[in-house]
């Protein structure tokens, strides 16, 4: 009998995995590599192991930019192009794993790309269907069995934590709503890094739930079978299915309790992506209301709504400043629609509907480069406008703690610096006490001419080009549309204008930067 050799691990201990995901990919890598463990195979595997191009893998692109760019590669590939392109971990993979794991079969859940939302999901349904045909009789991989990974370092296997506080940052007269969130942890024994990000299981509006259980004609106590879990129905509401963006599979389901054939149709078109514009965003009580000749069943019902995914979070905190907390940055959304006021999932949670003291889940999502500099004399530049400054708080604490001597440099704006200067008092201490060498700021509606973080980098170009001459790290978080892509284009510019580069040489000065760990981004 021949031995089976074990898989190697390809995917190191420390890599943002749960211990399931870890497996899986150990498994694919080893499969595909034709990994056996031995030193031959060793070789094979790093003359085979060419870092794949991904051109389509930036968030500043439409969908339709990226699969326009990845119609040509393997159908894996082009699954990938349909995910949102931010890396976060929410989904509780990469972007790139995540695709890999649907088209083998390993993972059937479409609707786990949160900031995708439907677009990714409709877009995956469809090119799974439509590139079926390329399996050519491959087998498709069984589920991936889960196995229990360490507690808070998996969306599976969640830990607790204690809310504390969410005050508000700003100050009265601003347009915005952002909480400075804080969170015991001293009852689990996860651990975070600066850099890292939060994983929080979030509940829905308690009043939202009950004008749902009021059209349904239910008490809430009804007790319903979700995920192999007996619950009482408020509950399963409340905190286990997505009911502010009911799936296409809840609409055609709706459809089929509808005894108007006029509101099926028009349902049935909704699935589609079609149907009324008014209710193109529209939540379950929405869809309730507008077709009243729907009478759904429970359990049908609970089936068809995709599952509440957690939202995540960059830390805004340094576990060396902090023993026992985590802190998190976080911009309430509330908007207008339909006569109503809608909430965000996880923003709206935080600030509006826990209470100190409430026992919330969450789960630490290991980031993937983004962090301080390693060494500590290096000198750091952060841009981070708005709510993207909470990894840099985290930075700053953290170099701070260390008593590391690079030079740290900070760009912060937002609207207006009486009333959104988000951790004034903090950040002028550091600048106070020459943590902060460089402090810019640009907040745009404090004169005529709108400024921006942007605008400041290219006032203080030769500057920014002498500190990357003496091997500065560049970080930005936030906006990755918008901000981040006009960060990169002022980045590219100061290359041409300080370096004396051509376009294509400041692209490939960019890229080289980012290969060595030295431009690194937290978007979304």
């Amino acid at each position: 009998m021949n031995a089976i050799s074990p898989i190697p691990q390809i995917i190191p201990e420390n890599a943002p995995f749960s211990t399931e995901q870890r497996a899986w990919l150990n498994g694919f890598f080893a499969a595909y590599l034709c990994v056996s463990g031995g030193a031959a195979a060793d070789e094979a595997s790093a003359e085979s192991a060419e870092p794949e191009d991904f051109p389509w893998h930036e968030a500043a692109l439409s969908l339709p930019e990226r699969l326009a760019l990845a119609k040509d590669s393997k159908p894996e590939r082009q699954l990938m192009a349909a995910m949102a392109q931010l890396d976060c971990g929410q989904c509780g993979y990469l972007c790139q794993t995540y695709a890999e794991a649907v088209w083998s079969g390993a993972e059937a859940d479409m609707g786990r790309c949160v900031p995708g939302g439907k677009e990714t999901q409709r877009k995956l349904k469809e090119l799974v269907a439509a590139l079926e045909p390329m399996r050519n009789g491959a087998t498709v991989a069984a589920p991936v069995v889960k196995s229990a990974g360490p507690v808070g370092f998996s969306r599976d296997r969640p830990a607790l934590a204690t809310l504390v506080d969410a005050h508000p940052l700003n100050r009265p007269g601003s347009e915005k709503d952002v909480r400075h969130v804080v969170l015991d942890l001293s009852a689990s024994d996860i651990t975070y890094e600066a850099g890292d990000s939060l994983g929080v299981f979030a509940r829905k509006n308690p009043q939202l739930v009950q004008a749902v259980l009021d059209r349904l004609g239910a008490t809430g106590e009804e007790m319903v079978g979700i995920d192999h879990e007996a619950l009482p129905l408020r509950q399963a509401l409340l905190s286990k299915v997505d009911i502010a963006r009911p799936s296409d599979e809840c609409m055609l389901f709706l459809a089929s309790r509808a005894f108007d054939g006029e509101e099926a149709l028009v349902l049935q078109a909704l699935a589609a992506g079609e149907g009324p514009p008014e209710l193109a965003e529209a939540d379950l009580l929405d869809l309730l209301q507008a077709f009243p000749s729907v009478s759904p069943s429970l359990p049908g019902l609970l089936k068809s709504l995709d599952r509440l995914q957690p939202r995540l979070y960059s830390i805004a905190s340094s576990p060396k400043a902090h023993l026992g907390e985590v802190h998190l940055t976080v911009s309430a959304v509330r908007w207008d629609n339909n006569e109503r006021t809608r909430t965000g999932i996880g923003s709206c949670y935080l600030a509006d509907f826990a209470r100190p003291g409430d026992v919330i889940p969450v789960f630490v999502q290991k980031a993937h480069g983004f962090a301080p500099p390693a060494d500590d004399d290096a000198p750091a530049i952060m841009v981070g406008p708005g709510t993207g400054i909470a990894p840099f708080r985290a930075f700053l604490e953290e170099r701070d703690a260390r008593g590391a001597k690079g030079r740290n440099w900070l760009f912060f704006g937002d609207q207006k610096r009486v009333t959104d200067f988000l951790y004034e008092d903090q950040i002028m201490d550091w600048q106070r006490r020459g943590v902060l060498s460089r402090l810019d700021l640009a907040f745009s509606r404090d004169q005529a001419e709108k400024i921006y973080v942007q605008t400041r980098m290219r006032e203080n170009a030769a500057e920014l080009w002498a500190w990357f001459e003496q091997g500065a790290h560049f970080y930005v978080c936030g906006d990755a549309k918008r901000m981040a892509k006009d960060v990169e284009a002022a980045l590219l510019d100061i290359a041409g204008r300080q370096g004396g580069r051509s376009p294509a040489e400041a692209r490939a000065w960019l890229d080289g930067l980012a290969k060595a760990g030295r431009y690194q981004r937290d978007v979304y």
